[in-house]
């Protein structure tokens, strides 16, 4: 409990919200200075460590390392995550259950497969794809949806609208990104704020702003998407 409250601290006071992309280390730790490992890497072991371990196919003995460092904060600048300083954080754990779906994210065949442009949101999983056939033009990605009582509709839809520089009037003049609408108001969009965090959005689908980008040039009006499963 005490480490999740220095956490929010950090995170807090870096510009009064949370605006990074991933946890940060506890405060206080101490920077690797052996040749090789990059800038702001720490000595810190997290809660997640052997857990990271494990999937990165590391000695998983729970305690950060040289190695443990070098290769964590490889996979977070190749992934994109922020900062990439070597810390087994909850978002570098959650970014590696993404991509060990990437070869075959519709093996449970929840998405339906049709010869056109289908934008698979699971939401259990909390990630996305789009698939052709049963080619995967684009992803696997992270998202956020809706939490309750804002839950991400269900079921078939379609790209109706798509604006690259969206505002949001019913939400303090959010930024949306890359938005593109599928449900009334929902839409898939890039979110500024930490997407690894909080209870959910208001309904809307979150996407990393990189990711919203790479997905706007996939997606055309008239596209479909089905959201299907439940939110953890």
């Amino acid at each position: 409990m005490e480490f999740r409250r220095v956490m929010g601290r950090a995170l807090v006071g870096v510009a009064g919200v949370s605006v990074a992309l991933v946890s940060v280390a506890p405060a206080g730790a101490a920077e690797l200075g052996a040749a090789g490992a990059g800038p702001g890497c720490v000595t810190a072991s997290s809660p997640y460590q052997k857990q990271v371990e494990r999937r990165l196919r590391l000695r998983a003995d729970g305690q950060q390392s040289l190695r443990d460092c070098r290769a964590i904060q490889a996979y977070q600048r190749r992934e994109g995550l922020k900062p990439a300083n070597g810390y087994a954080s909850s978002a570098t754990l959650r970014m590696l259950s993404v991509t060990a779906y990437r070869k075959n994210p519709n093996a449970g065949r929840r998405c339906p497969v049709r010869a056109r442009r289908v934008a698979c949101v699971d939401l259990t999983r909390q990630l996305m794809w789009v698939q052709k056939g049963r080619k995967v033009v684009y992803g696997v990605v992270p998202i956020r949806s809706g939490r309750k009582g804002f839950e991400t509709r269900r079921g078939w839809h379609t790209v109706f609208r798509k604006k690259r520089h969206e505002i949001s009037t019913l939400y303090n003049n959010t930024p949306m990104p890359y938005s593109q609408y599928f449900s009334q108001g929902q839409a898939i969009h890039g979110s500024l704020t930490n997407l690894f965090t909080g209870p959910g959005s208001a309904g809307c689908v979150n996407l990393r702003p990189q990711d919203a980008g790479r997905l706007f040039k996939v997606l055309q009006v008239g596209d479909s998407v089905v959201v299907f499963g439940r939110k953890p």
